[in-house]
């Protein structure tokens, strides 16, 4: 098969698999072994195509003269794909041990939406325009809806209200907007290397769209349109892993500096100033972020916010302009996938086998859970950025980046941030392993042994990492550096 014939079949292949989901919906063992099947295939057809080298192009409709719906694939895409469809091989498997455990309803509802969800992803990372990311972009918001929104009760349809209305309002009333507008500057929504802005629109004009895409991409959650995230919370917790790690949040930040290198350039968003404002307010957001979950003691709810941080990192990172910043914040979408997804497995494992949800519960249930609370610490190590993890690799290039753009104002976000998540992260490790336990009202050891797999190959990819960040940065280096001004 060429890379032309792959293409397709990441759109195909999620949509057969929840067609196949929903007809095996009365036999669970067969339901989820189609799952596993769909997630495997996909996974391996980005693989294939990664592999090839090529950049095919796929159309799937024309609505209007020049204005195609179109995939093809580039660096960017292929890691977000790799991402996407590695890690849903993962909370596959987890799902089944959680959803079982917790004998929870609609469950071939639930693994067919996330099925969907993750074809809208696919489309996401290889739409080839700025017309295929809004449409990939509004049905990855409509397809996890129901997901959000999965338990059914008054909490869960109110917060998947406010996750659809915030992702639905900045969509179409931010977004929307910049890609027309956008469209009548450049005469084109065709992502190119180094932009198709420069030459077509003024700093001004250059700026008001910054805001209005940075604004428009709630899926990032830059404050103030971070809201729909710790609302979303209110859903299982393989969910809030698609959520965070998975799909939604990544597109977020996949977008944001798609939107950097292909639609705007780095050297012509150096003669900005707006975009110097965005800089701040991302970096803010990092802060802020930080902050509330140091005051946090539902472990959810933290890591919620724990997360709108973090993809701020990738924001700041993508706004820094620079060769070694735009690398870094490739690798810190990467970096956070695997350690917050570990982080939200181990939440969900504390749940199922001790139903405990609050930080000040966890006194002593490292001794009892010994392989769900060392994952957790691995990932809490990359979360706070120290090493042997990835995430101490993409900090320290973010750093780098910082300084080549002699940008003071990121490294002490870094250096406040990186206190801060020390200090929410650091005391839940210490009740877990060395404070006294507790009564416990039930007795428990670790979680199904699903569950227990699965967090532990993230806890593993965490480390692994940070030796193959090299080849990640290496291949991405090409595409950071055309347009780059650093």
């Amino acid at each position: 098969m060429t890379a032309g014939d792959w293409l397709p079949l990441l759109l195909i292949v999620p949509m057969l698999g929840a067609a196949g989901i929903l007809a095996a919906g009365r036999v669970p063992n067969l339901r989820e072994g189609v799952t596993v099947v769909t997630s495997l295939l996909l996974f391996w057809v980005v693989v294939q195509l990664a592999m090839s080298g090529a950049e095919p192009r796929w159309v799937l409709t024309e609505p209007l003269p020049g204005l195609q719906l179109a995939l093809s694939p580039e660096p960017l895409g292929l890691l977000f794909a790799l991402i996407a469809s590695g890690l849903w091989i993962v909370t596959s498997v987890y799902a089944f041990g959680y959803m079982r455990a917790k004998h929870e309803a609609k469950q071939t509802r639930f693994y067919a939406f996330f099925a969907l969800s993750i074809g809208a992803a696919m489309g996401v990372a290889m739409a080839a325009n700025l017309f295929t990311l809004f449409v990939f972009y509004e049905a990855l918001t409509l397809s996890t809806y129901p997901l959000v929104a999965h338990h059914g009760d008054d909490k869960a349809r109110a917060g998947a209200r406010t996750y659809l209305r915030i992702l639905l309002g900045t969509s179409i009333g931010l977004l929307l907007p910049a890609i027309i507008w956008t469209h009548q500057l450049a005469g084109t929504g065709e992502f190119t290397p180094g932009g198709i802005l420069a030459g077509h629109a003024g700093p001004t004009v250059a700026g008001v769209l910054l805001v209005l895409y940075v604004l428009g991409v709630g899926k990032a959650a830059v404050m103030p349109v971070h809201r729909w995230l710790p609302a979303a919370m209110v859903a299982p917790t393989p969910v809030s892993a698609l959520l965070h790690a998975v799909a939604v949040v990544k597109a977020g930040v996949f977008v944001i500096l798609k939107l950097v290198v292909y639609v705007f350039g780095m050297e012509f968003l150096a003669g900005v100033p707006l975009e110097r404002a965005l800089l701040w307010l991302a970096g803010f957001t990092v802060v802020a972020a930080s902050t509330v979950a140091l005051r946090q003691d539902n472990l959810k709810r933290l890591l919620a916010y724990s997360t709108i941080g973090q993809l701020s990192y990738v924001v700041m990172a993508a706004l820094t302009l620079g060769t070694t910043a735009g690398l870094a914040a490739a690798l810190h979408i990467a970096a956070h996938a695997v350690a917050k997804i570990t982080l939200f497995f181990t939440a969900g494992s504390i749940y199922v086998a001790s139903g405990k949800t609050q930080v000040s519960q966890l006194d002593g249930i490292g001794r009892r859970m010994p392989v769900t609370m060392t994952a957790f610490t691995v990932a809490a190590l990359s979360m706070i950025g120290l090493p042997p993890t990835v995430g101490f690799i993409s900090k320290w290039m973010i750093l780098q980046g910082a300084l080549e753009a002699d940008q003071l104002f990121v490294v002490l976000v870094l250096v406040v941030s990186t206190a801060l998540n020390a200090g929410y992260f650091m005391p839940i490790i210490h009740r877990a392993f060395f404070r006294p336990e507790r009564a416990v009202a039930r007795e428990h050891g670790e979680a199904p042994p699903p569950m227990v797999a699965a967090l532990v190959v993230t806890a593993f990819l965490t480390l692994l990492g940070a030796l193959a960040a090299d080849i990640l940065v290496s291949t991405l280096a090409p595409v950071m550096t055309a347009g780059s001004s650093g």
